[in-house]
């Protein structure tokens, strides 16, 4: 069966605007500006490396430059207008959506318990009461009230048992995060810290599947099931590829093919309205951007390849000998395509933003153009990281891989 296609210059326009990276780069960024912001992303990915700025400010930053991270904990420490839990990795999330974080709750509360016994040890189990109890009399603590470390040391997630029962508690709901102090993140009992009107909604299971799905194509533009499904990691695919039928049935989305950087072509569902406006839809801004690793619009890496040709991973667990790139790369977004990556790292003790490597895409020419715009990004760039300066490594201009 045919269906209506959708030319790559156009889906890419349309997931970038989605994506809210085709807005100008402009506007207020705290209070409830700033929660609005996340309210339209859905959510963003918190990541504590700080090469040269963590993920979550990166991410906002890269929207509106104004922000300032001290605005995030402010919106959701104190504003409470966001909740700090997890999608497919640890996210800021607007409060209002807490309520269908239950079923994800539910569902964590026995699929952890089993997977944790092979990860953690089973010996958590038995400080679960005991964790509770201490946070219900004492109110909020972080793990390192809660014990340190295990005693014999075989990795990075060799948590001692209290540590690993505090874990638990939060995500299977009984605890929320209340604060963070540096990166260090402090619980107490989730009736503490979600505003009433949040904590007593009870969504049932098919109006969470039902909003899982129209919120996730509102902040997606087009998706098969799977990708609906991924977004928010709250539902199983076969309940979304249910919503999808269904939806289909009723008329409320309609197939679509989106054309790849290739030529090939893939169904998926959009809004009939979508569809309506690809021909007004705007250009996005020609400057270059710097982007997080964890930038919501490059988290599905085989999609930012099919839409954008755009081959992209974080070489972290990759040897060195081995490693493509470098250890933790900025892909580089200008216009509608992603033109690059950038090795660049803050030197904080120096105050030094400093550029170890750029490697151009394929078949883009970096000009003196493309150069003074990169150099206005890094400049702009340049608080966030905390840094007064701009240096570039000798030999920094790598060749097209």
């Amino acid at each position: 069966m045919q269906f209506p296609r959708i030319d790559n210059a156009t889906a890419r326009r349309l997931f970038l605007q989605a994506h809210l990276l085709s807005d100008p780069p402009a506007g207020a960024a705290k209070g409830a500006a700033l929660a609005d912001l996340i309210h339209r992303l859905g959510f963003v990915q918190v990541d504590s490396v700080n090469t040269m700025a963590r993920a979550h400010d990166l991410i906002l930053w890269s929207r509106k430059p104004s922000y300032q991270p001290q605005s995030l904990r402010w919106v959701n420490d104190r504003g409470r207008a966001t909740f700090e839990h997890w999608t497919h990795d640890a996210a800021i999330i607007p409060t209002a959506f807490f309520p269908y974080w239950r079923v994800k709750f539910a569902r964590d509360h026995a699929r952890l318990a089993a997977k944790w016994n092979d990860w953690h040890g089973s010996a958590f189990h038995a400080e679960i009461d005991t964790v509770r109890d201490h946070v219900t009399r004492h109110g909020a603590v972080c793990s390192a009230d809660m014990g340190g470390r295990a005693e014999k040391s075989t990795g990075w997630w060799d948590w001692h048992p209290s540590k690993t029962a505090l874990e638990y508690l939060w995500r299977s709901g009984e605890l929320a995060v209340t604060r963070r102090q540096g990166f260090r993140k402090y619980y107490d009992l989730t009736e503490r810290v979600i505003p009433p009107e949040a904590l007593n909604a009870r969504p049932t299971e098919a109006e969470t599947i039902d909003w899982a799905c129209r919120a996730a194509l509102d902040r997606l533009g087009f998706a098969t099931s799977g990708e609906l499904a991924a977004f928010w990691d709250l539902i199983r695919p076969a309940e979304a590829r249910d919503w999808v039928d269904a939806a289909l049935a009723r008329g409320e989305v309609e197939w679509v093919e989106i054309a790849s950087v290739d030529g090939a072509g893939r169904k998926v569902v959009v809004w009939p309205e979508t569809r309506e406006r690809l021909a007004d839809l705007p250009e996005p801004p020609g400057r270059i951007r710097i982007l997080s690793p964890f930038d919501p619009a490059l988290r599905d890496r085989k999609r930012a390849e099919r839409l954008f040709g755009f081959n992209y991973r974080i070489e972290i667990f990759v040897p060195e000998a081995l490693r493509k790139y470098g250890y933790y790369v900025f892909p580089i977004l200008e216009g509608d395509r992603l033109v690059g990556r950038v090795d660049v790292a803050a030197n904080r003790d120096t105050g030094c933003l400093h550029v170890r490597a750029l490697w151009p895409e394929r078949g883009q020419r970096w000009g003196k153009g493309r150069q003074a715009r990169l150099e206005a990004e890094l400049d702009r760039i340049r608080p966030l990281a905390r840094c007064d300066r701009v240096t570039f490594a000798q030999d920094w201009l790598q060749d097209a891989r």
